[in-house]
């Protein structure tokens, strides 16, 4: 449990001193000590008014060491989006930093991304990853990168570096959102989100290339989500119109080779 540790670094963060937080709570400031250094243990009321004084869930509060959050789930939980209160399992994203507690980027290349799709929780495999930054994004947030492979995204070519940052809370994606997304069964796929979450409990994946058909995950198989950013990739993207043109003459093509099967049924 780590109720002591967590509320004396939320309230270190926020800049409270003891007695601030006692006056706050209604007790003694040698009550709230004891609490903090594990004296003392909290009743159901106790804990009810820690959560309530710092917009954190009691299961947080208890399960989760704060302290070695990185500070972009932190900033997520202070931003409300605490996932014990929304009723859902809790995510801890395991990640990298820099000496000066900065997040890297990591980098999930081709060959490493069936050793993702197992390894993604797990802060040893993660910390092996290759790392970078860029500059020009938040260092409040977290992002991760990832090699995409085949034509299912055209114009984003095959082979390209797509960077995601991290959602915590899925009800929250837009439709017709880009992002990639993790799953147990697909694994690492880069796709136009629908989002069905609050209705269906599930989101429908969808292709930039027309060629390619919709498909439906269960809300439950799906394990992270990261909204797309921007991609590096050494190739240009072809022409569109070219591509609408080939698309079109795919399309015709294939209603004719149906119709020649219908008629050979017949």
């Amino acid at each position: 449990m780590y109720f002591n540790s967590n509320i004396k670094f939320l309230r270190k963060r926020r800049g409270r001193t003891q007695d601030d937080v006692a006056f706050a709570l209604e007790m003694k400031r040698s009550t709230l000590s004891g609490y903090e250094n594990n004296v003392a243990k909290p009743s159901v009321e106790v804990l009810l008014a820690f959560s309530e004084y710092f917009k954190v869930a009691i299961d947080t509060l208890l399960k989760i060491n704060l302290a070695e959050l990185p500070e972009s789930q932190m900033r997520q939980i202070e931003n409300g989006y605490d996932v014990y209160i929304r009723g859902s399992n809790i995510r801890v994203l395991a990640t990298t930093i820099d000496s000066e507690n900065h997040e890297h980027i990591e980098l999930v290349s081709e060959k490493a991304k069936a050793g993702y799709t197992s390894g993604f929780a797990d802060p040893e495999y993660i910390k092996v990853l290759p790392t970078f930054k860029l500059p020009f994004l938040s260092r409040e947030r977290k992002y991760r990168t990832f090699q995409i492979t085949g034509d299912s995204m055209l114009p984003i070519p095959d082979k390209s570096f797509v960077t995601g940052e991290y959602v915590e809370n899925w009800q929250y994606i837009k439709d017709g959102q880009p992002c990639i997304v993790l799953t147990m069964d697909e694994g690492i796929v880069f796709k136009i989100v629908e989002n069905k979450i609050e209705t269906e409990g599930k989101i429908i994946l969808h292709s930039l290339n027309t060629l390619y058909e919709p498909f439906e995950i269960d809300i439950q198989e799906v394990k992270e989500v990261w909204k797309f950013v921007n991609y590096i990739s050494s190739e240009m993207p072809d022409r569109n119109v070219e591509k609408d043109e080939l698309v079109s003459e795919v399309r015709a093509l294939r209603q004719e080779v149906k119709a020649i099967q219908m008629k050979l049924k017949l």
